[in-house]
């Protein structure tokens, strides 16, 4: 299991006690969460947190906790994960981010998960990858292109974890191989 993994300007490594209050914030920003069921409470951000040390120890991979390399600032989550959920395309392992609000737009989430992805396919050995949001959800959607990844309309889904009707519920699907 790498502990780190590190890019031009960011550090991709384990999560820390000092991550749990600005994750907390990150996890309460409206902007941050307008695509996710709802804002988190300082308790379900923390059990977010802890879910993703268990996911490091279980499968030798999970999302890292992320930080600006010539500043050392805590930025959010970058990095592999194995869905909870049923769906057509399991089993797979997904790639994700989440970063705050304030270092959006400046080409670093794509960067981090260009790293975890390359450690994805190089590291693990997996052959492929995939990624998933609600269509709305332009941003997230830019950097799955900007990664090459691909979407097949017939790969869409409804998630199963929100329930019919949720404003939610649809999400498109993008795909990368090794």
């Amino acid at each position: 299991m790498r502990s780190e993994l590190r890019s031009e300007r960011l550090l991709l490594r384990q999560w820390r006690d000092s991550d749990r209050l600005p994750f907390r914030q990150l996890n309460a920003d409206p902007r941050v969460m307008e695509f996710m069921p709802e804002l988190l409470t300082a308790e379900a951000s923390d059990a977010l947190l802890d879910r993703a040390q268990k996911h490091f120890s279980r499968h030798g991979f999970g999302p890292f906790a992320v930080e600006v390399l010539d500043t050392g600032s805590f930025i959010g989550f970058v990095g592999l994960s194995v869905p909870a959920f049923d769906a057509h395309f399991m089993p797979a392992v997904e790639i994700g981010w989440r970063l705050a609000f304030e270092y959006w737009g400046k080409g670093l989430a794509t960067e981090g998960a260009r790293t975890a992805l390359g450690f994805g396919f190089h590291d693990l050995g997996l052959e492929d990858v995939v990624s998933f949001t609600v269509p709305a959800n332009q941003r997230s959607r830019r950097v799955m292109d900007k990664l090459g990844m691909t979407h097949d309309p017939r790969d869409d889904f409804d998630h199963p974890n929100l329930p019919e009707g949720h404003s939610l519920r649809r999400h498109v699907l993008y795909r990368i191989k090794r």
